[in-house]
């Protein structure tokens, strides 16, 4: 015969459910740090490695300005500017980015909108990947380029810089001025929209992704080099508005659609873990 101690317990029993609910506690605690754990960002994770792009090409162009004097110079013609920026077939191309970013993006809305018309605001959480590439696009080009930097850097572009026909002095990149008052040099709009077409490479199955996304990785170079052609943009403009759009969209594919997954799988884990860890803790009533 079991005895019965103070308040009604078994004595036998008391002392399991202590060390079951201790247990259970210990199993989650190491679930959630093992979940903080994942998601924190590597060396050779991409977060980290666009941000390492990012101070690189800052030092290497503030460091060394006549890269960008070179490049630029490369495209100028003493008493014509930048004859590129009058050639037709160039001008096509350029303006062909605005109806490829209008089309992909009128499709990811439309497709979006179609699709809470039919489930519901739930279905968002299974459109991951177009509610990131929307985003994206509002929070990268839109925000942090063409509202942040292009507003408050006051970089003139090269046809404003003394050097290549204008009156403004070369600005080296970072540096504040006020040779510009709006729509300024640094970073490149353009540039920053192409690398979002790069992004838009996630919505490509993943067995057609080697075929179809190094012709659109070509186009979005393509684009933001012509405005290197054209004049309107330094060569450390578009490079630093690659990595620095590609440091935006890492960070927001990690909170948006990976950090998610990796949530779900550790909670499952770590349900699976209370779950035998429980059915083996919890003891059994004498019969």
């Amino acid at each position: 015969m079991t005895e019965i101690g103070l308040g009604g317990w078994w004595d036998g029993t008391r002392p399991s459910n202590r060390r079951g609910g201790r247990h259970r506690r210990i199993v989650r605690g190491a679930s959630r740090l093992g979940l903080l754990v994942s998601t924190l960002p590597r060396p050779h994770d991409p977060i980290m490695l666009c941000l390492a792009a990012v101070l690189a090409c800052s030092a290497l162009f503030w460091a060394f300005p006549a890269i960008d004097l070179a490049a630029s110079d490369a495209f100028y013609r003493a008493g014509a500017g930048f004859p590129l920026s009058q050639d037709p077939l160039l001008i096509a191309f350029r303006k062909s980015s605005d109806l490829v970013l209008a089309l992909l993006f009128t499709g990811l809305l439309a497709r979006l909108v179609w699709r809470v018309a039919r489930q519901g605001f739930k279905a968002l959480a299974g459109a991951r990947r177009s509610v990131f590439l929307i985003a994206a696009l509002a929070i990268g080009p839109g925000l942090v380029v063409n509202g942040v930097f292009k507003s408050w850097w006051g970089r003139p572009r090269p046809v404003a810089v003394d050097m290549f026909g204008g009156e403004a002095p070369y600005q080296t990149v970072w540096r504040i001025s006020d040779w510009c008052q709006s729509n300024c040099s640094f970073v490149s709009g353009e540039a920053s929209s192409a690398a979002w077409l790069v992004a838009a490479t996630v919505l490509i199955p993943a067995r057609l992704r080697p075929v179809l996304a190094p012709p659109v990785v070509l186009y979005a170079l393509l684009l933001s080099l012509n405005r290197l052609a054209f004049g309107g943009h330094f060569l450390s403009d578009i490079v630093l508005s690659w990595a620095i759009s590609g440091l935006v969209f890492t960070v927001l594919y990690r909170v948006m659609v990976s950090a998610p997954g990796v949530a779900t799988r550790a909670r499952v884990r770590a349900w699976k873990g209370v779950s035998w860890a429980s059915a083996r803790t919890t003891p059994r009533l004498p019969l």
